[in-house]
């Protein structure tokens, strides 16, 4: 009866060991070498040079989900995407944005096929972040599925113009919202950039 005893004791606290162990979330590494999203943070550059190859459909909705997981102040979820596949928007806005740089000339997407438009409703005032944090969250979903990509400034402006306006009406957008940014992306033409040396004091410590 006391081996009996013993051995039920030994199992059960086995079992309560596992146990244990099992509220440790399955998707934590801590090993470092291993850790695949540090990884994607940290080998992210803007790309500044595209093929016209236009992306999957499925890949590029991948990246907008990921956009809309972006944390926002209270939750409100102020920003929304406008995906542009179609070239003959895409080169609209892109026509919009040299204007606002008073260069007709060029193509401030660099050649980039698609472009995510990140607008934020401007009553929430936590829109301007709630925004950028949308527009990082595309830049690192697009690294992370073998894309290229770049903030593009200027949305503010190409969307407080008259064919901008009009672009949300097409659209049926209502409401104040703002230009945050422009996320082009496509597949990157020639070498992946290197990443520049980080500036000193990045961070202080205060222990």
């Amino acid at each position: 009866m006391r081996k009996f005893t013993m051995v039920l004791c030994a199992a059960t606290m086995l079992l309560c060991y596992a146990c244990k162990e099992q509220t440790v979330p399955a998707i934590i590494d801590d090993n470092p070498q291993k850790n695949v999203a540090m990884e994607n943070l940290l080998t992210r550059r803007s790309v500044r040079q595209y093929t016209d190859q236009v992306p999957p459909m499925d890949v590029i909705e991948e990246i907008c989900k990921a956009g809309t997981y972006a944390p926002t102040g209270m939750n409100r979820q102020s920003p929304i995407i406008i995906a542009v596949i179609n070239r003959e928007m895409r080169d609209s806005l892109s026509r919009l944005n040299a204007r606002v740089l008073e260069n007709d000339s060029i193509d401030p997407f660099y050649g980039a096929p698609v472009v995510l438009v990140v607008l934020a409703d401007s009553s929430a005032h936590t829109y301007l972040e709630d925004g950028s944090l949308v527009m990082g969250n595309l830049m690192n979903a697009a690294h992370a599925k073998g894309l290229g990509s770049c903030w593009i400034h200027r949305a503010k402006e190409v969307f407080e113009s008259e064919e901008g306006k009009q672009i949300l009406a097409d659209l049926g957008i209502e409401g104040n919202y703002v230009g945050i940014g422009n996320c082009i992306l496509g597949y990157t033409a020639g070498d992946y950039p290197e990443a520049k040396p980080r500036k000193e004091n990045w961070v202080y410590w205060v222990k």
